[in-house]
């Protein structure tokens, strides 16, 4: 199921995402929050007439560098020991169509597609064969980082946590295996990132098992789980779209920010 985070009309609420096609798709109101059992209202609206907003709101976004060997390679890095974690504050998160704003501080603006991994319960030191359990489901992330901020600074909580720089979207797909997906960028309509998902080091049950040992993860809260190699640069009025098999096309346009 799709479950989209959306306002129309000053309210916001979640929905089912119905149907296919651009002109095609409507949501199902859902009754209550998606994290519990829940009900369709049978209200449905069209996703045309509807602003869609980041499917969640999480208490954190916990993101994993150079997962994939390419992309470690292909800045310079060797492949860590152990991930490599950090965090992106709830500040950093947008929704599909929100614009990235390009940081003052900064003139080299990159790219990194990603699949997001969002938590459906509390959880904390999960074992392996629970991870599935903690999983509501899988979104599209942008790591938007300020690469020569990263490079100068040992710390990433500027490079990588700036307003905007964590576009999520379009929706959340919970019936999803995504373990071989097709993973790629697209910026103004030209093909920058393609990988797969199985090209991880380390897999979505090590992240969460990792991740868990040293915190509580909370409904909602999302772990980003590495880009692959394409990784470029973003410039004032470019549209970057990331695209992932199985869940959707997340599109954000960068502006300067004003």
């Amino acid at each position: 199921m799709r479950i989209a985070r959306f306002s129309i009309d000053g309210n916001v609420a979640f929905g089912a995402v119905e149907g296919e096609g651009p002109d095609g798709l409507v949501l199902d109101i859902i009754k209550g929050i998606p994290y519990a059992e829940f009900e369709l209202s049978g209200t449905k609206v069209p996703l045309s007439k509807v602003r869609l907003l980041p499917p969640v709101l999480p208490n954190k976004v916990v993101g994993i560098g150079r997962n994939y060997a390419e992309h470690a390679a292909e800045l310079g890095n060797e492949v860590p020991d152990v991930p490599v974690a950090f965090f992106k504050p709830t500040t950093s998160v947008i929704g599909s169509g929100d614009a990235i704003e390009y940081p003052s501080f900064s003139n080299e603006l990159h790219h990194e597609a990603e699949l997001a991994v969002v938590i459906g319960r509390m959880c904390r030191e999960v074992p392996r064969e629970r991870v599935k359990d903690v999983i509501f489901g899988y979104t599209c992330a942008n790591d938007v980082t300020a690469r020569d901020a990263q490079k100068r600074e040992k710390q990433w909580a500027r490079a990588k946590g700036f307003d905007t720089s964590c576009p999520l979207g379009p929706w959340v797909e919970t019936d999803l295996d995504p373990s071989d997906l097709t993973i790629q960028a697209t910026v103004n309509g030209e093909q920058r990132q393609l990988g797969r998902t199985s090209d991880m080091i380390r897999s979505i049950e090590d992240l969460v098992v990792h991740i868990t040992e040293a915190m509580t993860l909370l409904p909602g809260d999302v772990i980003l789980t590495g880009t692959p190699a394409g990784v470029g640069p973003l410039h004032v009025g470019d549209e970057v779209a990331v695209t992932i098999e199985g869940i959707g096309t997340l599109t954000n346009k960068v502006i300067k920010r004003g």
